[in-house]
């Protein structure tokens, strides 16, 4: 009587590759001065009153040396490596190493001096200062042919204006 073998690797690691990929965030395309082949950290992000938290779960790492946070086109970009270590060891194996980025859409108003970043007990915090700060709409002035429009009187009455259609009024 021959066996059948079902499952040429451990089940549990094809379940899980199959869950990852199916509910991993976009991730940006891969470029070849980084990998991404690693791991996805678990995020959070809350408001705590005017500002943003955006807490990762990243144990066992070196924040110092293993993490980078910039700010970049508008994004907060958190990028680092968690490196295995052990070498020759065997056995079962659950944690996740290699190389991760996460990405988080930042508001316009928001720099680079706003963002702080703490790491305690395997969970990096980054606090982004005054992201939910209301910001006043800025009003853009409109050219006409190169001339400056005048749009109006503080009353709201507009005063003689070309509106650039050829219709005289």
């Amino acid at each position: 009587m021959s066996s059948l073998t079902l499952w040429q690797r451990d089940p549990f690691t094809e379940f899980d590759a199959l869950v990852r990929r199916a509910f991993t965030p976009y991730r940006a395309p891969y470029r070849a001065d980084e990998r991404f082949a690693g791991f996805v950290p678990t995020a959070e992000v809350v408001r705590d009153g005017q500002d943003a938290v955006v807490s990762l779960d990243l144990p066992g790492l070196d924040a110092g040396k293993d993490v980078a946070i910039e700010v970049e086109s508008g994004r907060l970009v958190v990028r680092g490596e968690r490196r295995d270590e052990r070498t020759g060891e065997r056995g079962r194996r659950e944690v996740r190493y290699g190389a991760f980025r996460r990405e988080f859409v930042l508001p316009e108003h928001v720099t680079a001096d706003a963002v702080t970043a703490d790491y305690d007990a395997g969970v990096l915090k980054i606090r982004v200062a005054g992201a939910f700060a209301e910001t006043q709409p800025r009003r853009v002035a409109v050219t006409v042919g190169g001339q400056p429009a005048v749009t109006g009187t503080e009353e709201g009455t507009e005063e003689g204006t070309e509106t650039g259609t050829g219709q005289n009024a």
